[in-house]
């Protein structure tokens, strides 16, 4: 495995310990050498001695030190300036003769943890240098594969040219485009929770569903990303990638199987009937805001525009809230609202559908105001759980609502793969099930670019709504659903 960026903030925080965890549990097999190519001048061992600085950090790292001492002697390190064709003649060296001591065969996994601006020229120095190998269709080994990190792009077009500039090199089939939060072990129980129970899917359509709701809430601030936030937005950054990737298997068709093509072809189509929003109207159906100062958990926190290397006058959105519609028989007329944002009063992320309320009040007003809810939390705690409505203990017909459910870790007691873990683990075998295809990352950005193309070339400039950190948002986020009768769920 060749890791490009192999100094930054990625390498080091999410993939050497998911590659010493897989390690660690007998995962990667104990021949597999890791390889890190970045612009800093470094020997291999001061590269170990760096890498164990992060890894060595975490408790369970920690308790075997031994086992880090033998992963270790599996990295190296390859120093050269990511334009440099020379780097690259080194880098191929290096592999050729980690091959003849390793065994390895000549398989290759190479991730892009650099810059995107980076991409596409790593990628045609790899195809100059024959560092890649093209599948054989008669055969299964040596084969090449490589990782893409968010943000893909950053609209349609530029999606579409990067994914242009890596089929030059790579087939569709090597190319597996990354975003961690489909290893999430909730994220992944959707497909089970739905196909494998047959009493959820009669139900999961507009017959019985009112609305979906899907939140992405961060009680955090740009935390040094400043210079990406600027760029990006909150559209870019969580919308376009995490938030589509939540509709689509909420909303999906069954697939054929559970193999890559199958699941992802039952993605896409949930993107094409996805609703576009005219540019005239997209002001209807979507808020954004901005996170100005305010308070978490009882801390005071400066606003955005406050943080280092943000724009005195900045208008990027911290804030979105928006509301889809899925036009297909399965959805027709259910609003799906989506909502993410940064310094809000929680780190929560959660999928809530909400069914239809009983048609007879039978029980008087007590209980109309309380409709079923499904909730799945994929983070901090990974859980599912079904609101119904009970008699509580007594002489009356008092009715209240009450929580059915489970939390993954006390229910399995097992230690779950991180999401990178489980991610990388994936791409080493070759299942691409879990990572997005081309069509799927291009349709995501179609549906999103009307939001983009009204809010930032907008003449003159909309003034942003500020909305106090520790808050859900600005107010008209409430008045988006509130029009339609309905409230933003309380977490």
């Amino acid at each position: 495995m060749v890791i490009f960026g192999a100094t930054g903030d990625l390498t080091q925080r999410k993939l050497m310990p998911a590659l010493y965890t897989l390690a660690r549990i007998g995962m990667l097999p104990a021949e597999s050498p890791v390889v890190g190519f970045a612009r800093r001048p470094m020997t291999d061992v001061a590269f170990r001695r760096e890498m164990a600085k992060s890894v060595l950090g975490d408790a369970s790292a920690a308790s075997d030190p031994r086992s880090w001492e033998d992963f270790a002697q599996r990295l190296f390190y390859v120093q050269a300036d990511f334009h440099d064709p020379a780097g690259y003649k080194q880098l191929r060296e290096t592999l050729e003769r980690l091959d003849r001591e390793r065994g390895t065969g000549g398989n290759r996994l190479f991730y892009l943890a650099t810059a995107p601006e980076l991409y596409g020229d790593i990628v045609a120095r790899l195809g100059e240098h024959q560092l890649v190998q093209r599948p054989n269709p008669d055969a299964d080994r040596p084969w090449t594969r490589v990782i893409v990190e968010k943000p893909f792009g950053r609209d349609l077009a530029s999606a579409r040219e990067l994914n242009r500039m890596l089929l030059r090199v790579f087939r569709e089939s090597q190319i597996f485009r990354i975003d961690h939060y489909l290893g999430k072990e909730t994220v992944q129980n959707i497909l089970v929770f739905r196909f494998a129970n047959g009493i959820f899917e009669p139900i999961w359509n507009q017959h019985y569903v009112d609305h979906v709701q899907i939140t992405v809430a961060e009680s955090i601030g740009v935390e040094g990303r400043a210079g990406y936030y600027e760029t990006a937005g909150v559209v870019r950054d969580i919308i376009q990638s995490h938030m589509m990737q939540l509709l689509t298997l909420m909303a999906m068709e069954s697939p054929v199987a559970i193999d890559p093509d199958a699941v992802r072809s039952e993605k896409v189509k949930v993107l094409r009937a996805a609703r576009r929003i005219a540019r005239a109207e997209v002001a209807r159906h979507v808020v954004v805001g901005q996170y100005g100062p305010g308070a978490i958990d009882g801390q005071r926190v400066p606003g955005y525009r406050a943080e280092p290397r943000v724009a005195p006058g900045s208008r990027t959105p911290t804030f979105v809230a928006m509301r889809l519609f899925i036009d297909n028989w399965r959805w027709a007329g259910v609003p799906f609202y989506l909502r993410t944002g940064k310094r809000l009063p929680k780190r929560v992320t959660e999928v809530a559908v909400q069914f239809k309320r009983a048609p007879l009040p039978l029980f008087g007003d007590s209980a109309a105001g309380e409709p079923n809810l499904l909730a799945l939390n994929i983070q901090p705690d990974e859980a599912i759980s079904l609101r119904f409505v009970a008699k509580a203990p007594g002489t009356t017909m008092t009715l209240r609502p009450v929580d059915m459910g489970f939390r993954f870790g006390a229910a399995f007691g097992t230690e779950e793969m991180s999401a990178y873990e489980r991610l990388l683990l994936d791409c080493l075998l070759g299942d691409s099930t879990l990572f997005t295809r081309r069509d799927e990352v291009e349709e995501a950005w179609d549906l999103v670019e009307p939001i983009l193309s009204w809010w930032e070339p907008s003449t003159p400039p909309q003034p942003i709504p500020i909305y106090a950190a520790g808050t859900w948002g600005p107010e008209a986020a409430g008045s988006l659903v509130a029009g339609d009768n309905r409230r933003w769920r309380e977490l």
